[in-house]
């Protein structure tokens, strides 16, 4: 249910903005600040780094941005991808029945295509807090559980936690879902608090892959916006 709603919301909101994405970018950024200020409020608005770091590229390609305002935008969008990890740390599933229900309401009367897909990622904004809200309760068992717990024990090892979070990340294409289900179990005692870094460290480095493969035509100077997050 959780992987369902981001990756329904992401796409509900690819549908919603469009190419208004992309002239959002070029329109906003003037300087490194509001290139920062773009990048994390669109990766918001989309619930996806990659897709906005995607969209860098095609507009650095296109000569539309150079290579500063591309850093910025790229910053902008690691910060902005943080935003769901937070409001998963705020235990925020409780109150997941309330958008589920607005959302559906305003899908039922809705009578133009941009307030439908909005009242979708209302919706699916909903189901994924009560995705997590549900998965939290389902895993608190496994703390009693030994070779559980002896497997989470192994992700203390970095390059092991690592290498899980980008293997994850690369599958679910969603750092921000892999750093959800850490979060998750971080709060019931499943997993230490080493091995949740190093799990979220590999979930940049996957989410990274996307937007390689994007680049794979492209000039160096277009490769740079890729492996920006490591530096």
């Amino acid at each position: 249910m959780f992987l369902f709603a981001v990756s329904r919301l992401g796409e509900t909101m690819l549908d919603l903005l469009g190419d208004r994405s992309k002239h959002l970018i070029h329109k906003f950024v003037k300087n490194i600040f509001t290139a920062v200020l773009t990048g994390l409020v669109v990766t918001v608005l989309l619930d996806s780094s990659s897709a906005v770091i995607i969209l860098t590229i095609v507009l650095v390609n296109a000569g539309a941005l150079t290579f500063r305002q591309a850093m910025g935008i790229v910053l902008g969008a690691n910060i902005g991808t943080t935003f769901s990890s937070q409001l998963v740390a705020l235990d925020v599933g409780k109150y997941s029945p309330i958008p589920i229900i607005i959302g559906l309401f305003l899908a039922f009367f809705a009578k133009s295509e941009n307030l439908s897909h909005g009242a979708k990622a209302i919706l699916y904004f909903g189901i994924l807090f009560f995705g997590l809200y549900t998965m939290e309760r389902a895993v608190a068992p496994l703390h009693d559980d030994p070779y559980f717990s002896s497997m989470m024990a192994k992700l203390d090892n970095p390059f092991a936690g690592a290498l899980t979070g980008a293997f994850v990340t690369l599958v679910i294409q969603s750092s921000s879902a892999t750093v959800g289900i850490v979060i998750t179990f971080a709060k019931k005692g499943l997993i230490a608090l080493p091995g949740a870094i190093a799990v979220m460290l590999g979930a940049e480095l996957g989410t990274c892959a996307d937007t390689l493969l994007a680049t794979l035509n492209q000039t160096s100077r277009h490769l740079k916006q890729v492996f920006s997050p490591f530096f």
